[in-house]
């Protein structure tokens, strides 16, 4: 063989690999090209809500200056009277407070006042001229009469106090005066006369009271022969400072 043909062999022979390769190639699965991540999606940013405005409060009243009570220049005073048909035998009576104690709420058009039952008087002789009252018991009248008013009627022991608790309206109307004794509290208007100067108040009035709207049984004995009677007449003479 002669140096032409060993190289056209060589020649053949290579063509026949490549093209054995190209087959195979051919044949073959490629592998699926390396796919990448999908990018993270941007977190979703959501504002936080206004907050929400306060409720509104409604306005609380200026409560204002308060006065107390002069218990020195203020007095309640109540009359009962007799009555039976042996009457005549029996006395009409006063009973009062000299120690009338409390606050006033000029700016609030409001009071309240309290007084203990243990501490009134019975038939002051000036009071009972007041009320129209002539002959004066004696004094052991007098004790008798307080201990069945406190014991026997106003159980005072177990209710000792009269607290009173009264709004002003307009100029000239009646005071709205709730009244609590013995347990029970009423509410009444009562027409009064106020008067205002240099900062102190006055205020005076009556009223006519039964002692039965408070829960009280009027004092009796034989039957009922002698008796209180069951209305009263409450007189009030009040200054505050």
């Amino acid at each position: 063989m002669t140096h032409a043909d060993l190289t056209f062999q060589r020649l053949r022979d290579g063509l026949a690999a490549v093209a054995a390769l190209s087959v195979l190639a051919a044949c073959t699965q490629l592998p699926a090209p390396t796919s990448r991540p999908a990018p993270a999606a941007a977190p979703l940013i959501v504002p936080a809500p206004a907050p929400a405005p306060a409720p509104a409060t409604a306005a609380t009243p200026a409560i204002g200056p308060q006065l107390q009570i002069d218990s020195a220049n203020s007095l309640v005073a109540v009359t009962v009277r007799r009555g039976g048909v042996l009457a005549r035998l029996g006395h009409d009576h006063v009973v009062a407070s000299h120690r009338v104690s409390g606050t006033v709420a000029p700016a609030q058009n409001r009071a309240d006042l309290q007084f203990r039952l243990d501490e009134m008087t019975v038939d002051e002789a000036d009071l009972r001229r007041i009320a129209g009252l002539e002959k004066q018991p004696s004094a052991d009248a007098i004790d008798g009469t307080r201990h069945n008013m406190l014991t026997k009627v106003l159980d005072a022991e177990r209710y000792p106090m009269v607290t009173i608790h009264a709004e002003r309206g307009a100029p000239g109307q009646a005071l709205q005066v709730s009244i609590t004794l013995h347990g029970v509290t009423r509410r009444l208007a009562i027409p009064v006369e106020l008067r205002e100067e240099n900062g102190a108040i006055t205020v005076k009035g009556t009223v006519t009271l039964k002692q039965t709207d408070f829960g009280l049984t009027p004092f009796s004995v034989m039957g009922g022969a002698m008796a209180v009677e069951d209305q009263m007449e409450l007189r009030f003479d009040l200054s505050a400072r």
